[in-house]
Parts: C-alpha cells; sequence; structure tokens
C-alpha cells in the first residue's frame, strides 16, 4: 500500500492546524474523503440531479440509476445475498432504530430477553432500553473480562430459550476490541433469537460477509469510511424485512393510498419512505470503489499494524493508561494522561495540529465500568501512518510537561 499515494488523494490533510501540519486522528468518529467522493457527489449535483424512481425524463432516470447502483455496490460491498435486503438510511444510528421500532416493538413480549454488552454505543443501548420498556421484555448484558472483552462461556450462560434478540458492536469505539460476531449468531440461532450488528466501526477496516457472519442485521455509516456523513445502510434477511412494518410515512413508501388504509411497497422501498438521500449514496458508492481499489485486505492489514504500532509505543509513555485488550484489536488506542482531563490532553493537543477525540464517546455505562468519566482517543485509517503516530507520542509527553506532572 503506498500510504504518500493516498495521502494525496485527501486534500483535507494539507493544511496546517495552529501552524503545524494536520495530524488527523479521530477517523473512529468520522473519516476524511478522497477527491474521487467530493467530485462524485459534486458531479451528482452538477450534472444528474433530480429526484429518483418516479421521474421519466432524463434527469431522473439517471439519478435513479446512481441511486440504486449505489444500492448494488453496497450490497456486493458486505456479500448481501441482494440489493433489495440493502435499506438505505441516515446511518448507523438509524438503522439499529428502525430494528428496534420495527421489528423488536412486533416480536417482544414480557418475559422475552434482549442481549447486548455494556461496551455497546448509545446508538445500540438506548434503542433496546425503550424496547424493553415498551414491551416488558428483559434487557440483559454479556459479562465483561477485566480487559473488556467477554468469553463465549459467558455469551452462553446469558443468551438463554428466552432470548429475542443479541445485538453487539463488532468492533468497539472505544476498546477496539473485535468481537466473535460469527460465533454469537450461532448462539443466538441454536435458542431461537436473531443477531443484529452494529458495524459502524468494523466495516471501514475489515472484509465484511454478512452471510459468511450469518447475522441476520447488519448496520453501517457512510462518513466512517470515506463516504460522505447521513448516509448508511441497513442489510436485513429478506424474511425479516418483509415482514416489519414501516415507522416513516409519506411519498415513495407507499403501493396504494386510500381515504382510510393504504399499501406499503414492497422492501427495501417501504422504509425509505420521501426523497432519500441521492447525493450520499452516489458518495457512498465511490466510496466503497476507492476502499476496494486500495484493497479491504490491504486496509485492514494496515490498521492491524498501526493499532498494533500505536499501542507498543503509547505503553511506554509514563503514566498512561490504555483501556481495551493488547491482541485482536483494530483502529483506535483509547486512553488517559497521569491526572490530566482527556479534554485537556485534546485541547494540548490540537495546539500541535493533532486531532484526537476526547469524552464518552457515547459510552457512558462503559465509562462507569471502566472507573472513568471520560478517555481521551487516537483513532487510525488508511491515510494514517507511523510517523504521525510518534508525534502524538511527543505530543502527549510535552502535555504531561506542561501541566506538571512526572516532573521532578
Amino acid at each position: 500500500m503506498n500510504i504518500n499515494a493516498i495521502r494525496e488523494q485527501f486534500p483535507i490533510l494539507h493544511q496546517e492546524i495552529n501552524g503545524h501540519p494536520l495530524v488527523y486522528l479521530d477517523s473512529a468518529a468520522s473519516s476524511q474523503k478522497p477527491r474521487s467522493v467530493i467530485d462524485a457527489v459534486s458531479r451528482y449535483y452538477e450534472l444528474d440531479h433530480a429526484n429518483v424512481h418516479r421521474g421519466v425524463h432524463s434527469l431522473g432516470s439517471r439519478a435513479t440509476d446512481a441511486y440504486e447502483g449505489a444500492r448494488e455496490k453496497v450490497a456486493k460491498f458486505i456479500n448481501a445475498p441482494s440489493p433489495e435486503q440493502i435499506v438505505f438510511t441516515r446511518g448507523t444510528t438509524t438503522a439499529l432504530n428502525l430494528v428496534a421500532s420495527s421489528y423488536a416493538r412486533s416480536v417482544c413480549r414480557e418475559g422475552d430477553e434482549i442481549v447486548i454488552t455494556q461496551m455497546e454505543h448509545h446508538s445500540n443501548l438506548i434503542p433496546w432500553q425503550q424496547v424493553a420498556k415498551a414491551t416488558g421484555a428483559t434487557l440483559k448484558y454479556i459479562p465483561l473480562q477485566a480487559d473488556g472483552t467477554f468469553s463465549i462461556a459467558d455469551a452462553e450462560a446469558t443468551i438463554t430459550s428466552n432470548t429475542k434478540i443479541v445485538s453487539v458492536t463488532y468492533v468497539s469505539n472505544v476498546l477496539g476490541c473485535v468481537n466473535p460476531i460469527k460465533e454469537l449468531a450461532a448462539i443466538a440461532h441454536r435458542n431461537g433469537a436473531i443477531m443484529v450488528v452494529d458495524g459502524a466501526q468494523s466495516t471501514p477496516h475489515m472484509r465484511v460477509d454478512v452471510q459468511d457472519l450469518d447475522v441476520d442485521f447488519y448496520a453501517f455509516s457512510g462518513h466512517k469510511m470515506c463516504g460522505p456523513t447521513g448516509i448508511g445502510a441497513l442489510y436485513g434477511r429478506r424474511n425479516l424485512l418483509e415482514n416489519m412494518e414501516p415507522i416513516e410515512f409519506g411519498g415513495e413508501m407507499i403501493d396504494f393510498v386510500e381515504l382510510y388504509d393504504s399499501t406499503w411497497k414492497e422492501v427495501p422501498y417501504r422504509f425509505e419512505g420521501g426523497t432519500p438521500i441521492i447525493a450520499g449514496a452516489v458518495g457512498l458508492g465511490a466510496a466503497i470503489d476507492f476502499l476496494e481499489e486500495i484493497g479491504m485486505e490491504a486496509i485492514d492489514e494496515h490498521a492491524k499494524q498501526l493499532t498494533k504500532y500505536a499501542y507498543d509505543v503509547l505503553s511506554n509513555v509514563d503514566g498512561l493508561t490504555i483501556y481495551g485488550p493488547k491482541q485482536d484489536r483494530v483502529g483506535l488506542v483509547t486512553f488517559n494522561l497521569d491526572e490530566v482531563h482527556p479534554h485537556d490532553v485534546a485541547t494540548v493537543l490540537d495546539t500541535k495540529g493533532i486531532a484526537v477525540r476526547a469524552g464518552h464517546h457515547c459510552c457512558q455505562p462503559l465509562m462507569r465500568w471502566l472507573n472513568v468519566s471520560a478517555t481521551a482517543r487516537a483513532s487510525f485509517y488508511v491515510y494514517n501512518t507511523t510517523d504521525e503516530i510518534d508525534q502524538l507520542v511527543e505530543a502527549l509527553i510535552q502535555t504531561k510537561e506542561f501541566f506538571g506532572y512526572g516532573i521532578e
């Protein structure tokens, strides 16, 4: 992989922040966009924009072809059986809420169980809280080990014949650990439950095959994988999608409308009411083209190497605590520095042109489990280098000196 050639394709990286070259280490929150994605969205608005599906004029046909072409690219990218099993959404949050509101509320009853973990992003926790409150189902958590991971034995003990839904992140946005989704899906199915996956952090970094994983729903966002903001996708098994009711009503999602009743279009269109996110889908399709040209296997290997390197060199910084396992992690390192608040760490790093995330990362239950209020997080993507990680380490040492910690 030619990192310098890849970096040249990201215009935003070639600037100074506070007098220093930008070191962008916040891709777990949102990745940067290559020129090909920016150009694809711009070209769509300049040449092809119209509403989709119903227009018979040329622009409408071109826009529809671009929109549905992006759906085909998404399906191929995650090895979905058909494009019709891909629902375009605003992102992972909307996709998971769709499953919770449409599927889960219709199948869960008092006495049923929904199983998740304490490492879940709020987007994969709060929807299930609301389902439990609305239906009387019980929300259960697979216990975490000391390093934040969970064991298959504990998963098997938590998931029972009363479990209706298991919903777990593929890669934690705090711990960086890669969870055993295929094994979890097998346990869920043996107990008659369905498997839902938050793929927001996994899809940008690794080859995803929803058929091999044998999952029932898989959600991810475009903006974390070089695509635009405001676009994502939900994969679902066809039989499950076909038995789900839409949760937004209006144009485009209907078949027939009478005065007192209406019928819905086939999937996926019944879930895409109103004018869809056309430009976002076009940009997501271009992002997939960009990633596939590099090769997901190469991207996966690069992410693992960067993460290992970052873990190793950050471990040598006195007073720095890293959260999560050393092995089997990808894309990020979350840490705290002595008694310096992570917001202060991020502020000082920004003065040196280094962008990291600080806060609870939309994982407040996990923060409490870690016995911290917040952490700093450096996350990496295809355009990052070991030199940038070295700059992070040097800046963290200077941050300690700035706050007077570790100084004799």
